[in-house]
């Protein structure tokens, strides 16, 4: 797996998570929400400046965004779409 495909599949799994939207994650690290579906997708050269801003958010290191996924892990899966009910809500 290329390191570009490896961010992808980190920042996914740790931003699912915390919970965060792609747009939510975007609007707290300062940058494009179509960047971190790039990003994400690994079509996206970041830059490692991007990268800390990232790991801020996400409350993880930069080095466990470029940790290999182990070999046969499953695809982080995205969060659900929509509009959560009222009773499902977290406190933000």
């Amino acid at each position: 797996m290329d390191a570009r495909k490896i961010i992808g599949w980190n920042l996914r799994k740790f931003r699912v998570a915390k919970g965060l939207s792609q747009e939510k994650l975007a609007l707290e690290a300062g940058i494009d929400r179509s960047y971190v579906g790039r990003v994400e997708r690994g079509s996206e050269n970041v830059t490692i400046s991007t990268l800390e801003l990232i790991a801020a958010v996400l409350q993880v290191t930069v080095a466990a965004l470029l940790e290999e996924p182990e070999s046969g892990s499953p695809r982080p899966q995205p969060l659900s779409s929509g509009r959560k009910r009222r009773g499902q809500r977290s406190a933000e």
